[in-house]
């Protein structure tokens, strides 16, 4: 069966990396880090912080130099696999390409971030009272919505069109 191209796979890689990017500059340039903006009260901030570590503040205390190269050669070998699932998935199958797409445009957002900061920019503050979700930024919510897609393909079975 032949597998889907490459244009669609860019296309959703580029608006996630756009949209991400996009995103984190106009935090950069409008919000001192911790600052913090009430969009929805009680429920939802844009608070302006960084994470050194990786999802949820894994290894955010550990050394700086291993976290670097623990975060870009995950996401690069993470990368790789990627592009290798895309290009074996059938064109039968393009919600499970979609979703490979977000993943790989969520990871290049963030690795672009770390590469430049050491660290990646986060602003997306959902909270509940006193609880808070870890902030994330849209690279994050484009790897989640990607994965959960991935997951609902393996348990649920093949989604086709």
């Amino acid at each position: 069966m032949p597998s889907m191209g490459f244009k669609p796979f860019a296309m959703i890689t580029g608006l996630v990396v756009l949209l991400d990017q996009a995103t984190k500059l106009l935090v950069l340039a409008k919000m001192p880090l911790y600052d913090s903006i009430p969009v929805i009260e009680g429920l939802f901030n844009l608070t302006h912080i960084r994470n050194p570590g990786g999802a949820f503040g894994f290894m955010a205390a550990g050394s700086q130099g291993i976290r670097h190269l623990l975060f870009v050669g995950v996401s690069i070998v993470a990368m790789g696999l990627i592009v290798y699932f895309y290009r074996s998935t059938p064109k039968t199958f393009p919600y499970l390409a979609a979703a490979l797409a977000m993943i790989f445009g969520g990871a290049v957002g963030n690795l672009i971030d770390r590469l430049r900061f050491g660290e990646v920019v986060d602003f997306l503050d959902v909270y509940v009272g006193a609880y808070h979700w870890p902030a994330f930024n849209v690279a994050d919510s484009a790897i989640t919505v990607g994965v959960t897609i991935f997951i609902a393909h393996l348990v649920l079975g093949k989604m086709p069109r």
